[in-house]
């Protein structure tokens, strides 16, 4: 297995200040990650999401991660192909120029993006996205190969054009598919991309969605495939929080947890924004996550479901890699078991601070992931 970080630069402080302390934290935690043994930075991108995700340039903080680090791969998790946001040719020459600059340690994923909020902002409809996405993720490769590129397409139309650079991987860095839903499991597996599972569901929920990808991929035909650089392989997102004291981990993952469904539900559903400074501490000793009701979102599905009556219960719940060690192990333990090529550790959520994050990083690359190797 791989074992990465992934990044969204949530914040509670959507001030100046809070945007560039939020940055400079990432920065220490990815050279700490390339120090401690990681595999991938990956970076997501939105838009006009505050509070949830200020990553809106994620090609911008990946080129920097990579100039300052010489092992650790950079992915993108993934970029956001309405047309309007990302031109497909501009796509192409920034992952070629960026493959070449880190000597082909970067990963490529697509999406469409999750939100009217930001589709909206470039004029679209999220509803009426996907035929665009598709055209234009079938499009990209073959820029990032052909020495000339000429497209007609019902969306992007494109004069025939030499596009340059072309990228340091042969043909191209690997492609993946942000895999939020069933149908985008079967798309990942079908189309021979490797899948992102960005959602909180606990390893029996991986689970199925791997047993989805892996028939879509083994029954997948030549014609539809996306690029020249099959790739199987399913990543799933670990929330996780690893320090010496367990129920203080578990009470820090939790809390970073509640702002993260609660900052998500504001702009997929209409909820307020999270407003953790009034939250009493027993608000986190509750059945559900968000101290009143299960949030569902079409990105985030999955009931959250924490149990703090027995500390010895804690864990057996799919709420995440909170704890010690140990715990951690235990956790990861379930994802490889549910059949993951790659954990995609988040610890950076809105109220986690940053030593637990830190702490959290060199517990993960000291213990969990020589465990493993």
């Amino acid at each position: 297995m791989k074992f990465s970080l992934i990044y969204e630069a949530q914040t509670v402080d959507a001030s100046r200040a809070g945007d560039i302390k939020v940055f400079q934290d990432a920065v220490e935690q990815c050279l700490l990650a390339e120090e401690m043994g990681f595999d991938v930075i990956w970076a997501v991108e939105h838009t006009a999401l505050t509070n949830y995700a200020h990553m809106s340039a994620p090609e911008t903080f990946l080129a920097f991660i990579a100039g300052r680090t010489s092992r650790i791969h950079v992915g993108h998790g993934v970029v956001c192909l309405p047309p309007a946001m990302n031109h497909p040719v501009k796509v192409a020459e920034r992952i070629a120029t960026l493959d070449i600059l880190c000597e082909g340690r970067l990963h490529f994923g697509v999406g469409k993006g999750g939100t009217q909020q930001e589709s909206g902002t470039f004029g679209y409809d999220l509803e009426t996205l996907q035929p665009q996405i598709d055209e234009a993720m079938y499009l990209i490769p073959k820029i990032m190969v052909q020495d000339e590129i000429e497209h007609h397409g019902e969306y992007i139309d494109i004069p025939s054009r030499p596009i340059h650079p072309k990228p340091y991987q042969d043909p191209h860095p690997p492609m993946y598919l942000a895999c939020t839903r069933t149908d985008s499991l079967v798309w990942a597996g079908s189309r021979g991309m490797g899948g992102l599972v960005l959602g909180f569901g606990g390893p029996e929920e991986v689970a199925r969605k791997n047993t989805v990808y892996r028939k879509a991929w083994a029954n997948r035909k030549e014609e539809e495939q996306v690029g020249y650089n099959p790739i199987e392989h399913l990543a799933a997102l670990c929330p996780a929080i690893v320090l010496e004291d367990g129920q203080q981990a578990r009470s820090i993952g939790i809390r970073g947890q509640r702002y993260f469904m609660e900052a998500i539900s504001h702009w997929y559903t209409g909820g307020p924004l999270p407003d953790h400074t009034k939250w009493a501490d027993d608000d986190l000793m509750v059945t559900q996550t968000t101290g009143e009701s299960v949030i569902r979102s079409r990105w985030a599905s999955e009931e959250l479901v924490v149990d703090f009556s027995d500390p010895s219960l804690a864990l057996l719940n799919p709420n995440h890699a909170y704890g010690t060690v140990e715990d951690a192990i235990g956790y990861v333990g379930r994802l490889k078991e549910a059949g993951v090529d790659e954990v995609l550790f988040m610890c950076q959520m809105g109220t986690v601070p940053q030593d637990a994050q830190l702490e959290t990083i060199r517990n993960i690359g000291r213990h969990v992931i020589p465990y493993f190797k």
